[in-house]
């Protein structure tokens, strides 16, 4: 029933993450919520007034805009860094493997160092890429030249807007509408359909 998750931003509209219906109704209740936008997802039905007779019912947008923290508004900065975590990485390549360019399965892909560790690489967004274990096993410990192989697309390091898309599920359309708002102009996740 409660499918689709939230957008949550903070007051600015910068997004910050996805939650789910009952941290938003978390926040509502706590009234940080300044404002929502996007189309209606849920009616939460609460419990009935002793005194009225009436049952509060609380209407969930797509998009919720919320009374945010110092931490969560240096997301938005130049310098921000978001998390490397597999799931994303292999999302950002689009589930490809950026030597052999063939689509696998998250089971079939692990993370490759383009400069290897070994070498002075470091496990940062802009030197990683996804890579099929095949081609993974085949590079080893030499950087794609050394072993013959060239690389499908550049790695790049993600905004904290194209982070959030690439964690989410199920996007809605007036919610990328709004995430695309604030990827670079030169994203390579621009012109891509949902995931």
């Amino acid at each position: 029933m409660f499918e689709h998750r939230i957008l949550r931003t903070d007051v600015s509209g910068m997004p910050l993450e996805w939650v789910g219906f009952e941290e938003a109704v978390r926040l509502y209740y706590l009234d940080q919520v300044v404002y929502a936008c996007g189309r209606l997802l849920y009616r939460v039905r609460g419990g009935y007034n002793a005194a009225t007779g009436r049952r509060s019912v609380l209407e969930l947008n797509s998009i919720v805009a919320t009374v945010g923290s110092r931490q969560a508004s240096l997301k938005g900065r130049p310098g921000y860094v978001p998390p490397l975590n597999n799931p994303t990485l292999f999302r950002r390549d689009a589930q490809l493997c950026m030597y052999c360019g063939a689509r696998h399965r998250t089971s079939e892909l692990s993370r490759d160092h383009v400069t290897p560790v070994s070498r002075g690489g470091a496990d940062v967004w802009n030197n990683v890429v996804s890579a099929c274990k095949r081609c993974n096993n085949h590079k080893g410990d030499r950087t794609p030249e050394q072993a013959g192989l060239e690389l499908v697309a550049i790695p790049f390091t993600p905004t904290h807007a194209e982070y959030v898309y690439l964690q989410g599920r199920r996007i809605l359309a007036d919610q990328m509408e709004f995430l695309k708002a604030h990827f670079p102009r030169t994203s390579p996740l621009r012109d891509r359909e949902h995931l």
